[in-house]
């Protein structure tokens, strides 16, 4: 029988700091935002997930809890406010994600250069990456992400072709591997993306999804368990042992990725800076 993971108590003390210098500048991080179990570690790595552009997404995708509306308009002053917590935190790298919000014209592109020129001038020396929506699609929106230069750009499948429908109703696993080709076509970086397992996914599948990965030009994957953030999410299909997660790494490797980070705890954004650096 395979029981939930457990993760390690956070560091109360340094959560506090953390949180005490977010409330500063009024942000919060993803980490803080899902009491990701990781958070604790990336800190004292010198590594933040910020989500930008709002707390409320567009979408109802059934493995997420961020909360469905419309969103407030930008805040113009957000930008700065990033900048000067990165600064302030002492990070070496930062990770910039967002809701979707396909109610702008832009659907916030504009937005995610804008912090990524903040950081630029009030910490030169941070890497950034961009984990971004889909945009859906619009290719402005997406040079518009790739003229601001990060240092890497993400983008997550987050699970198979046949999942897909219910679990991102409001995405498409086509567009998405549509968005990452532009991107590896464009960027002069490396191109990311992510997968969960335990949906009800075969090994199979998965394996399927990997091969659409990097025929799309994705270098770098990172593949994480599920874990059910409410009883009104999607269930959990199973719980894979940590032995299988090292299977698929391997599976990925062959394939051809460059870089790989495949375990039960593992998320989107872990050991962010150093993937690729291996």
């Amino acid at each position: 029988m395979i029981h939930k993971p457990r993760v390690k108590a956070p560091d109360p003390h340094l959560i506090a700091e953390t949180h005490d210098i977010l409330r500063t500048h009024r942000l919060t991080t993803v980490c803080e935002e899902s009491a990701c179990p990781n958070r604790t570690e990336c800190y004292a790595r010198g590594t933040a997930t910020f989500m930008i552009l709002g707390h409320t997404c567009t979408r109802a995708c059934r493995f997420c809890n961020v909360k469905t509306g419309r969103g407030l308009p930008p805040d113009p002053t957000e930008p700065e406010r990033i900048a000067a917590a990165v600064r302030d935190l002492g990070l070496r790298y930062a990770v910039i994600t967002s809701v979707d919000r396909d109610d702008l014209s832009d659907y916030g592109s504009s937005h995610f250069a804008a912090v990524v020129e903040a950081i630029r001038v009030r910490a030169p020396e941070v890497k950034i990456e961009l984990l971004t929506p889909d945009f859906r699609g619009d290719r402005t929106a997406l040079d518009t992400v790739i003229a601001a230069a990060p240092d890497k750009l993400a983008h997550n499948e987050e699970t198979v072709r046949r999942l897909s429908p219910q679990i991102r109703p409001q995405s498409d696993y086509d567009r998405s591997l549509e968005v990452l080709r532009h991107y590896a076509e464009r960027f002069e970086g490396p191109v990311k993306s992510s997968l969960m397992a335990g949906l009800g996914e075969t090994t199979e599948e998965l394996l399927e999804t990997m091969e659409d990965l990097y025929a799309a030009g994705v270098r770098e994957l990172t593949i994480g368990q599920y874990l059910q953030p409410t009883p009104r999410h999607a269930p959990v299909a199973e719980y894979h042992p940590p032995e299988y997660f090292a299977m698929l790494e391997k599976a990925a490797r062959d394939i051809g990725f460059e870089a790989v980070a495949s375990g039960v705890l593992v998320r989107s954004s872990y050991y962010a800076e150093q993937l690729g650096n291996e």
